[in-house]
């Protein structure tokens, strides 16, 4: 038999799931079967893009508008999917912000803006989907989106800094708070890991300087941005029974930058 990871008549929650690497995120978990949950903050086009998914791949898709820092309607929302497109069997969360500017510049709005998504809103969606499974005794798994910038700073060129230290840093920090969930929950059966990506063409990246770009995409092994679909194995891996042993893990798909 060919090795094959099957998904239906699961559901899966993507937040951030509509645009980006989430887009790539949401597409492959629905070729693989499942139903999909996208969530997202203030794109108007969400509930078009989910749909697109749905008849692109046969299976039940939805936008969910949610702001993740928000935690009682972060409840709310999950209960919802549970019920209408669910039950919630796996989760990635992938919802993520930066302020780049330098140091002497931010402010305390600025952490906020990034911490309450990249962290208390990852923090928010797990645990809202682990209440869930504890209530039927399921043992479900998470993904969370991280970074290569949990590790290191990234350059704009030789030894010049890319100037976002609250996304570096809650990046850090959400590796972290994988190990400390995976901890926590692994009693129950429920596994937590971080996909770290690196450079990743997105409609982010088409709007920074092409010099800033080109001196990253050469700073690579491979030479390239990676395309955002070639970061989804991994999280469909993670999200299966074949990764039944792998809890508190992260994984990066970096094209090798962590090499040097």
């Amino acid at each position: 038999m060919p090795f094959t990871i099957d998904f239906a008549k699961k559901c899966i929650v993507v937040t951030g799931g509509n645009r980006g690497i989430g887009y790539a995120f949401s597409r492959a978990v629905a070729s693989a079967g499942a139903n999909v949950a996208v969530i997202y903050r203030s794109s108007k086009d969400a509930p078009q893009v989910a749909e697109k998914i749905g008849k692109e791949f046969g299976v039940k898709a939805k936008a969910y508008q949610c702001d993740v820092s928000d935690t009682e309607l972060v409840v709310k929302v999950m209960k919802e999917i549970d019920g209408e497109l669910g039950p919630i069997t796996g989760l990635i969360a992938n919802a993520g912000v930066s302020v780049p500017k330098p140091a002497l510049e931010l402010t305390k709005n600025d952490f906020n803006v990034v911490y309450e998504v990249n962290v208390f809103g990852v923090f928010n969606t797990a645990r809202a989907v682990t209440k869930l499974w504890l209530e039927r005794g399921y043992k479900g798994s998470i993904v969370i989106t991280a970074s290569m910038s949990s590790q290191i700073i990234n350059q704009s060129g030789q030894n010049k800094p890319l100037a976002q230290v609250f996304y570096n840093s809650s990046k850090a920090a959400v590796s972290n708070l994988v190990k400390g969930l995976a901890a926590e929950w692994a009693p129950h059966g429920i596994r937590v890991n971080a996909l770290s990506p690196g450079y990743v063409k997105t409609d982010q990246t088409s709007h920074m300087d092409k010099k800033i770009l080109d001196y990253q995409a050469r700073s690579l092994p491979l030479g390239r941005f990676a395309e955002p679909e070639e970061m989804t194995g991994q999280a469909i891996l993670l999200l299966s029974d074949h990764a039944s042993y792998m809890t508190g893990g992260e994984y990066f798909v970096d094209g090798g930058q962590l090499i040097w």
